[in-house]
């Protein structure tokens, strides 16, 4: 159905989401190439939050480089974090994805002077476009459509390459997060160490998924 999402929104068949059912090197090695992202999906509770209100304080007192060329919004509209995801996802990817004409090509020029905070807020005021088939998909299987606001137990979360470096894309937190060094080619591996971090953290829980965004070289 993400998949589907995608494509509706204006992305070229080629371009898929492939379920990465492995974090080891041999798993990895699976996967088609070239990875243009990595999507975290991750049971979201008190312990996340926690850890994520440290992590915020610890970046502010030491500061981080982010490059400007990242683009990124702030998650304004309950329930829409696989959304925001995929925006991330293909936003930083504009250079190799050829968009066609649609709500999410006209999102992205016209959002791409904005603040994170104001792209977030154009999404819910003025994309019309992509909360419809946000809404289309998400009412497939199911006899009525969710309530926005009601809480969900998962998140998530985007990993891209910009610059040189890999960054985690969440549009609940306040920044783009610098995981360090990274490129095209080791994006798929170097996202994947942050995942097991992310898995270290909640070592009990199984409910963890991890797709990449990959498409023709």
């Amino acid at each position: 159905m993400i998949l589907k999402f995608l494509h509706n929104l204006g992305v070229p068949p080629k371009y898929e989401l492939v379920d990465v059912y492995g974090l080891d090197e041999d798993v990895l090695a699976t996967i088609p190439r070239p990875v243009l992202s990595v999507i975290l999906l991750f049971p979201w509770h008190e312990k996340y939050q926690e850890y994520a209100a440290s992590q915020e304080k610890e970046i502010l007192e030491r500061g981080q480089e982010v490059s400007e060329k990242v683009y990124f919004l702030k998650q304004v509209i309950s329930n829409a974090c696989g959304s925001i995801a995929l925006v991330h996802s293909v936003g930083n990817n504009t250079n190799t994805i050829e968009l066609e004409d649609g709500p999410l090509k006209q999102f992205l020029e016209d959002s791409a002077t904005l603040s994170p905070e104001q792209r977030g807020e154009h999404l819910m005021l003025h994309a019309e476009g992509i909360i419809s088939a946000h809404k289309e998909v998400a009412l497939e299987g199911q006899t009525q459509a969710p309530d926005e606001n009601v809480p969900v137990n998962f998140h998530f979360v985007a990993f891209v390459h910009k610059d040189g470096h890999l960054y985690e894309l969440d549009g609940r937190k306040t920044f783009p997060i610098n995981h360090g060094e990274s490129s095209p080619d080791t994006l798929l591996e170097d996202a994947a160490k942050v995942c097991k971090q992310y898995m270290d953290r909640d070592p009990e829980n199984i409910q963890f998924t991890v797709v990449a965004l990959t498409g023709e070289a």
